[in-house]
């Protein structure tokens, strides 16, 4: 009697092991095919790593005097912030313009600027088409697409389809890449 007794409990739990594979296999096909962070836009310029090249060119030891050690290595060696670790940029409420570290290159506005609860700020559209420059990033074994500033191709970031309304966009973009410029009242 034991015996039947254990062996009907191994033939339930082996009867859950099916389903939930399908499950994990559906949502990974899902994933794949139906929510790739490949965004693909026509309002701003798509380029691979190796057709863009900056207006602005300086060498190594150039952007190390200019950057502090932490915005050189987010900017010129696609660093990324630690999340919630910018609590500043995060809850700056005030209007204004969000600027690259590197250029001062006007890249978002803070109306377009939301909580995604990422903890990198998040904005859904950048301030114009001529702003930044998204190139596909192929790091880490997955496609992604990543921001740069147009002018001198600092990393800020990766923009995602998961955002809110009007854009459907998620612009993830590390804090220590931006500076904040509040408008004058």
């Amino acid at each position: 009697m034991e015996s039947k007794k254990v062996n009907l409990i191994k033939s339930k739990k082996s009867s859950y092991i099916i389903p939930l594979v399908l499950i994990v296999l559906f949502i990974g096909i899902y994933a794949f095919f139906f929510n790739n962070t490949s965004v693909k836009q026509t309002n701003v310029m798509t380029a691979s790593p190796k057709e863009y090249e900056p207006e602005i060119m300086k060498s190594d030891e150039e952007w190390r005097t200019l950057l502090t050690p932490n915005q050189y290595y987010i900017l010129r060696e696609k660093g990324t912030d630690q999340p919630y670790t910018a609590t500043e940029m995060l809850n700056e409420k005030r209007k204004g313009t969000y600027v690259t570290a590197d250029c001062n290159e006007p890249v978002f506005r803070s109306e377009a600027k939301f909580e995604s609860g990422t903890g990198w700020p998040s904005f859904y559209e950048p301030i114009n088409k001529d702003a930044i420059v998204e190139i596909t990033d192929s790091s880490f074994g997955t496609t992604r697409t990543e921001i740069v500033g147009r002018k001198c191709g600092g990393h800020l970031g990766h923009v995602f389809t998961d955002g809110p309304k009007p854009s459907g966009l998620r612009y993830c973009i590390n804090a220590t890449a931006l500076k904040f410029i509040p408008d004058e009242e």
